[in-house]
């Protein structure tokens, strides 16, 4: 029977002196020994699971390895030295000179060397001619020095120029420096891995060397579902508005009306967001069915004749207009659902919603947009709220984010007044960015339902999105939402913790 790898490693290391001078390379030995460094490697594996036989310390090292294309250009020569020899004495078109093979880089290359000379007004088009008599292919004799691991003798710039050329490669090579251990034996013991039946019938174990028991190994994980980095940070702003006291909202219309998406919340008919071109408009169905008959009259005449202290748009408000089904462009549609339904009631009791769901907008897709994402909103509703209440409930949610460094800046939205937009610091980028929209609800949205005059609704929103790629480190959306989603990032992302 032949010896095993690991038997002709003890052979070798035989030879060599024990102590700290001693010893072999696994590189070397592999290619004395005729065999692959991987298996190699296997052997010096083993061979450490035995004891103290051997001692390997792992290593690394750099060197110069040629390129496919440096290969070729060491065998046929540079791209600009063939051009420059391929250029009969009475010229050659441009032209031409671009379909040979290399002719582009080593027509850059040559002229950037002055080896050639092109004149633009030749009869025929641009020509091409020798500037210099003859040329010496530096690039060729310096890969070949290179090849035969003369690294020393090419200089470190004219490496990186190779290297830029993508002729050159930097390689690093791992290998273990194998020296005798304390117990360091040719003979290889074979050790037990399982305790047999057969085993302790005989008694044979008490002679049998067995394989120290790992406990330190590691198990095959579980196979489990995993969720996704949007379902973990939904669930922490989630119980975030659950800790401060708000009720969810039910918001599973995807499919909305124009009039609870725009009209009630006070926006215009002609307002460019209601335009093709930032809206989803369904075809089938197109229309809603009915819409709320009092409260529809009171919308239209608030856009078209004002009231409630308004001066109204004053405009011609189309009910077919408002009837038309679109996807939802905000969840603050089904805020003023919930309001209009509270407005319903016949005694008023301050509430606190919020809802985390999906919206959709005609957007042009790029790295931090997509047609469709979550917008995260809140609402409070009460008498004598101000925008020191807002800023107050805007600081102790962001807070709740781990977000302390907030700042406030005025800011226009058609159914708020005051609007704010929310900026915060943001230590990786350096500078202030936006991290949600906020307002006070203008009367000519809340009044027209029927809430009494002295109420005022507080609401911000900020999308879910954000948050996330900020928290998992994804600087591009289509990486965390769409077909082009890693799968193992779903599976390796941590838990989410939002914390100051």
């Amino acid at each position: 029977m032949s010896p095993s790898v690991a038997e002709r490693l003890l052979r070798r290391l035989q030879r060599e002196a024990a102590g700290p001078g001693g010893g072999v390379c696994s590189r070397e030995a592999a290619a004395a020994l005729g065999i692959d460094h991987q298996t190699l490697v296997g052997a010096v594996k083993s061979l450490q699971a035995l004891g103290e036989v051997i001692e390997a310390e792992p290593r690394e090292a750099t060197r110069w390895e040629l390129s496919p294309e440096g290969a070729e250009v060491l065998r046929d020569g540079s791209p600009e030295v063939r051009l420059f020899r391929s250029v009969p004495a009475e010229g050659l078109q441009q032209s031409d000179a671009m379909k040979l093979p290399g002719g582009s880089i080593g027509f850059s290359k040559a002229m950037a060397n002055k080896w050639l000379r092109l004149e633009k007004g030749a009869p025929g088009g641009p020509r091409v001619f020798r500037a210099v008599p003859e040329v010496q292919d530096a690039v060729q004799e310096a890969l070949r020095r290179l090849h035969r691991g003369e690294t020393e003798t090419v200089p470190e710039r004219e490496r990186n120029d190779l290297k830029r050329r993508k002729l050159l490669m930097e390689v690093t090579l791992k290998s273990y420096w194998i020296r005798k251990g304390s117990a360091f034996s040719t003979a290889v013991a074979r050790q037990e891995t399982e305790l047999t039946p057969e085993m302790l019938a005989t008694g044979s174990w008490r002679q049998l060397p067995f394989k120290p028991y790992n406990f330190a190994a590691l198990g095959l994980p579980p196979a489990a579902g995993h969720l996704h980095p949007l379902l973990k940070v939904r669930s922490e702003l989630r119980q975030i508005f659950l800790e401060m006291g708000f009720t969810e909202m039910p918001t599973q219309n995807f499919v909305e009306s124009s009039f609870w998406n725009f009209d009630a919340l006070f926006q215009p008919q002609q307002h460019p967001a209601r335009d093709q071109h930032d809206t989803f408009f369904l075809q089938d169905p197109a229309e809603a069915p009915e819409l709320p008959p009092g409260y529809t009259a009171k919308v239209k005449k608030v856009h078209s004749q004002g009231g409630y202290g308004s001066q109204g748009y004053k405009y011609e408000w189309k009910l077919e207009e408002a009837r038309r089904n679109l996807l939802r462009t905000h969840t603050t549609a089904a805020s003023a659902r919930m309001l209009y339904r509270l407005a319903q009631q016949e005694k008023f009791s301050p509430v606190k919603y919020f809802s985390i769901d999906r919206v959709f907008r005609n957007e042009s897709l790029d790295a931090t947009h997509l047609a469709e994402f979550h917008q995260v909103e809140g609402v409070v509703a009460d008498r004598g709220l101000t925008l020191g209440h807002l800023m107050g409930i805007l600081r102790q949610f962001f807070t709740k984010l781990g977000i302390s460094q907030l700042r406030f800046k005025p800011a226009y939205n058609p159914y708020t007044e005051p609007s704010m937009e929310v900026f915060s610091y943001h230590e990786g980028l350096k500078k202030w960015v936006e991290v949600g929209n906020s307002g006070i609800f203008r009367p000519e949205l809340l009044l027209p339902m029927g809430l009494p005059e002295n109420i005022s609704v507080l609401a911000w929103g900020l999308s879910l999105e954000r948050p996330t790629m900020i928290k998992y480190g994804i600087n591009n959306i289509r990486e965390l939402v769409g077909h082009r989603v890693n799968l193992q990032m779903v599976y390796d992302s941590p838990l989410c913790r939002l914390a100051a």
